[in-house]
């Protein structure tokens, strides 16, 4: 693949999760949060963006998040747990984007907010149609993605360089 094609990052947030008596790490989803996460995975594969790459934080919830939304697509990419994308800040994600390989054209990174919406943020210099209103209207809930587009290497990958072409969110 030539670096010269555009490449996609979905910045999926993990679905809402229950507080039970167990460390934040170890928090599992409730049973809306279940249903969330399947029907994310839904609009997932609508989208028709094949994954190369799933970044995946090791906490409980985001795992089982993706584990639910994977089983909707049609095709599983290469998962990898990542302990940093936990409790990561925007600039700590974009360090763990930019060491993937370039023969990867599409990732998809499942974490947590302030992180998640944060790097949606700082990556979109620009949108595409009304995805920047409606997340600005609707936050970055639980279960919520944005997918983002940016040309180059992912070394190159830095605030400003991406278009935001969608966002969706459980409520839409």
């Amino acid at each position: 693949m030539s670096v010269a094609e555009p490449r996609r990052i979905v910045l999926f947030r993990h679905a809402k999760a229950d507080w039970p008596q167990v460390t934040d790490h170890e928090r599992p989803l409730a049973e809306r949060g279940r249903k969330d996460a399947a029907v994310a995975g839904r609009k997932l594969a609508d989208a028709g963006v094949p994954f190369d790459l799933a970044l995946c934080s090791t906490a409980t919830r985001t795992r089982e998040t993706w584990k639910l939304a994977v089983h909707e697509l049609p095709h599983r990419p290469k998962t990898v747990y990542e302990e940093r994308v936990y409790d990561a800040s925007p600039g700590e994600l974009i360090t763990v984007l930019n060491e993937t390989p370039d023969d990867v054209r599409s990732v998809i990174l499942i974490g947590h907010n302030p992180g998640i919406r944060g790097l949606t943020e700082v990556l979109s210099g620009s949108a595409e149609g009304d995805a920047r209103e409606r997340m600005s209207r609707r936050g970055f809930p639980a279960a919520a993605f944005a997918v983002v587009s940016f040309d180059g290497s992912w070394k190159a990958l830095e605030p400003g360089v991406a278009t935001l072409l969608d966002y969706w969110a459980p409520s839409e």
